[in-house]
Formats: C-alpha cells, sequence, structure tokens
C-alpha cells in the first residue's frame, strides 16, 4: 500500500510538472500555428463586430470554428467595446492575439502587440463606421430591389444557392431583380470577399493609371527590388505572372498566413519574397501580389492621401457607402482578402465592369482598361485575366460543361465568396455565404439556372 501512495504521488507530480511545463510553453514560446489561428479569429470576430454589427460568440462559432480546423473549437475571444480591440485565446488564456478597430479602416490584426501604434494609423478625415449600414436602394433609374417572379424559385432552393448562403444577387440589364439573404443577414449587412477583394485592388490600380499615377508597363515598382526584382512590371503582377515566390497554401503556418497574421507589415513581407521564375513567364495565384498591388498604388499617392483613395476614387462616386478596404497594422492596404460591404455595394463594382468603367456618364476606369482586365492571359492558361479576375469559376471543370459561355467572368473569393458577369447577357449573378470548399458547392449551378430563366 505505501508503495502504492507513493507511485500515485508521483504520477501527480508529473502530471502537475507536464501541465505547468505545457503551460510555461505556451505561454513563453507558443507555436506559430496557434498564433495563426488565435490571429485569425480576433481579426474575423472584430470586423463582423465593429463592421457589421454582429454578436462576438455568434461569429466565433459560425465563422471562426464551425468550417474550420478541430482546434478552433478551443478558441474564446474578449471584446472591449470602448478601446475596439478584440483578443482571441486559447484554451481560455494562452497565445493571445489583438485586433484592433479603426474608424474608416475596419479591423487590423496586431500580431506584435503594439496597439497604440497600430491604433495611430488613421484616415485624414475619419470616416464613421455604421455597425449595420442602411439598406440603401439600388441606383436612381436603374430599378427597385424587386424579385423577378421568374427568379423566385431558384432563390429559394438551397440546392442553387448553397449551404450557409448570405447573399444572393441577380442584376440584368442594369437592374436589381432579384436577391435573396440568409437569416441574420440583408441588404445593409457589410459581407467579406475574401479575395474578391484582389479584382477591388486592380479597379483601383485602374483608376490611378486613368489620371497619370502609374502604368502597367511601370518596372523598378519598389525600392527595395534593387536586384534582378526590378524587372517586374505592373502588369506582370496585375496578371499573377511576377515571378516571385510565395506560398499560397492554407490550413497550416504558409506565407499567406504567415503575412494575414504574423506580419505587421503585409506588403514589407510579400515584397522579401525571392524571384522564383521569370516575370511574365509562369502563373502563380498569391495574395502576397494583391498586397503588392495595394502598396505600389498607395506609393504613387501622396502619404495623406493613400488610405482614403479607395473611397475618393470609387467607393463615392458608386455610392457605395458600407464598403471597407481594411488595413493592416502599419497601414497598408490588406488588397489580398480584406473589403467588406453590402450585397448591393459589390453588385455595383461588376456592374461598373459590366459598363467598361463608366457610371453614370462619369469614367472611373480608363478606356480599354475593363478589356485589359478580363483578357486571359497565356500564361495561366486561359485561366485568369490581366487584372486580377478569374476566366472560370471555381472546381476543375470548364464552364462550358455547366452550360455557361466562356467568355463569362468571375469574382472569386474563399468561402465560396462569387459574382459572376455574363457580358452577353448583361447579367450579373452574385453569390456570398460560409461555404468551404469541402462542401463542393458550384456557383455555376445557380448561374446557368438564372440564365435559363431569364431567357
Amino acid at each position: 500500500m505505501v508503495y502504492l501512495i507513493r507511485f500515485f504521488r508521483w504520477l501527480a507530480a508529473a502530471v502537475v510538472t507536464v501541465v505547468i511545463g505545457a503551460a510555461l510553453w505556451l505561454w513563453l514560446s507558443p507555436p506559430e500555428l496557434l498564433r495563426v489561428g488565435t490571429g485569425y479569429a480576433a481579426k474575423i470576430v472584430c470586423s463582423n463586430v465593429f463592421l457589421a454589427g454582429r454578436d462576438p460568440d455568434q461569429v466565433l462559432s459560425e465563422d471562426v470554428q464551425a468550417p474550420g480546423n478541430p482546434l478552433l473549437r478551443f478558441l474564446r475571444v474578449s471584446v472591449d467595446r470602448d478601446a475596439g480591440t478584440v483578443t482571441a485565446y486559447i484554451f481560455g488564456a494562452f497565445v493571445p492575439s489583438t485586433a484592433v478597430a479603426r474608424p474608416g479602416l475596419g479591423c487590423a490584426s496586431v500580431p506584435d502587440g503594439k496597439i497604440e501604434a497600430a491604433r495611430a494609423v488613421a484616415l485624414p478625415q475619419p470616416q464613421p463606421v455604421a455597425a449595420a449600414p442602411g439598406a440603401e436602394p439600388w441606383p436612381d433609374g436603374m430599378g427597385k430591389a424587386e424579385t423577378d417572379p421568374a427568379l423566385t424559385k431558384i432563390l429559394a432552393d438551397p440546392a442553387l444557392t448553397g449551404p450557409s448562403m448570405r447573399a444572393v444577387l441577380v442584376i440584368r440589364d442594369g437592374k436589381l431583380v432579384g436577391e435573396a439573404y440568409g437569416p441574420g443577414f440583408g441588404p445593409g449587412t457589410p459581407l467579406i470577399g475574401w479575395s474578391m477583394t484582389k479584382t477591388v485592388t486592380a479597379m483601383l490600380i485602374g483608376h490611378r493609371i486613368g489620371e497619370g499615377g502609374l502604368s502597367l508597363d511601370q518596372d523598378h515598382l519598389l525600392a527595395q527590388w534593387s536586384d534582378e526584382r526590378a524587372s517586374i512590371r505592373l502588369r506582370h503582377i496585375m496578371g499573377m505572372e511576377s515571378g516571385l515566390e510565395f506560398n499560397e497554401s492554407y490550413g497550416d503556418v504558409s506565407d499567406v498566413t504567415r503575412m494575414l497574421f504574423l506580419e505587421p507589415d503585409q506588403s514589407n513581407f510579400a515584397a522579401s519574397q525571392p524571384l522564383d521564375k521569370a516575370p511574365g513567364t509562369h502563373f502563380h495565384y498569391s495574395t502576397g501580389s494583391s498586397v503588392l498591388l495595394s502598396r505600389i498604388l498607395m506609393n504613387s499617392l501622396p502619404k495623406d492621401a493613400a488610405l482614403a483613395y479607395p473611397r475618393a476614387a470609387l467607393f463615392a462616386p458608386l455610392g457605395m457607402s458600407s464598403a471597407v478596404l481594411e488595413a493592416d497594422e502599419v497601414g497598408t492596404l490588406s488588397g489580398g482578402s480584406y473589403f467588406y460591404a453590402s450585397a448591393r455595394d459589390w453588385g455595383k463594382l461588376a456592374q461598373l465592369l459590366l459598363q467598361d468603367g463608366v457610371w453614370k456618364g462619369q469614367r472611373l476606369l480608363p478606356e480599354g482598361f475593363v478589356q485589359t482586365m478580363i483578357q486571359p492571359t497565356s500564361a495561366s492558361r486561359g485561366l485568369y485575366g490581366g487584372g486580377q479576375i478569374w476566366r472560370v469559376g471555381p472546381g476543375d471543370r470548364r464552364d462550358t460543361t455547366f452550360g455557361i459561355k466562356e467568355d463569362t467572368i468571375w469574382f472569386q473569393g474563399h468561402d465560396g465568396q462569387t459574382i459572376t458577369i455574363v457580358p452577353e447577357r448583361k447579367l450579373i449573378v452574385l453569390r456570398m455565404g460560409l461555404t468551404p470548399a469541402w462542401a463542393n458547392y458550384r456557383p455555376q449551378l445557380l448561374v446557368k439556372a438564372v440564365l435559363d430563366a431569364t431567357q
């Protein structure tokens, strides 16, 4: 019996030692994967609380934990509304990561903990950020938001709109003719576009080109590129043909997850990548490329105008009152991932492309630029355009196998965000939600049903 008591005492001491050791390890030197997890949670909850006015526990459960890695279920968040911060922890106390809200700029991850420095990044004239922007009507002369009876059944069919749908819009001949929303979402809810943001960034580049501030054939784009990277031209980055090395894999600590959640200066990290291929010869999809476009755009502008440029150039002329392009900790616009807007405001961007960059008689994109954006590139084998936009829908099947013509254009983003433009029919179909790739949802089925119903 004495030996048994000693054994259990030893076992208890060993367990306590292991627990204390693990706690010290998590406190002093947490694995980067856990830092990515808490950084992701803090950022997503922050944006949805302070931009979209959603409940933080709901966002943590539905947006962060439900579709992700099982470890995410051990995350908890703390929201300080007065300070405008969200901090995420794992196991209740470890690996804290904080995101901070800034007026007009949404939220930013602060991986190095310099909250006050991050908070100091501000618009010259801060825009008020409404918790839930009012639902604005479609622009005057472009019809009311009344669903065409031919679309009613389609928009109510979950097999077509997909799991966890949050918004579907149908715009035909410049008129909003179909609209549906998931539970808890509506015309005024800002929605993240993820990689659809890349196309928005390309449009901002186009506007700047129209002002004479940039050129597609411009090289020597960044001061730190004094080596062979100086030969990279703006058009190479626009078409995802920069030749820069960049690991776009998700689910682990890769270049893209490190850049978004562990680096305070996203553009500096993207710019530091070595050249892997000759510029213009190889298609390589990279969120780092889109962040570089943001940095190049901002470098071309007066410093006091750079952060306000998206609103001045596009969002205000289009009447996009819900639109917020977020910035990273140091103030570089997050042009690859973090653009929030209502579904209707997203639809306006697509309509601008369909109208060749002209809105209510005002040319916002230079003549010929939209064609450059959508022209399929040879390096991508026709899958991608010259301006951060896809020429094929999600999945591994060509659009024609769904009965959709090859001239169809796609905005695409993580977790099921798509905007489809069918030029011949002057038709736009927007579908947004929280639909991970493993759900195998294909928006082409929705688009084909809409095409058939609107003959």
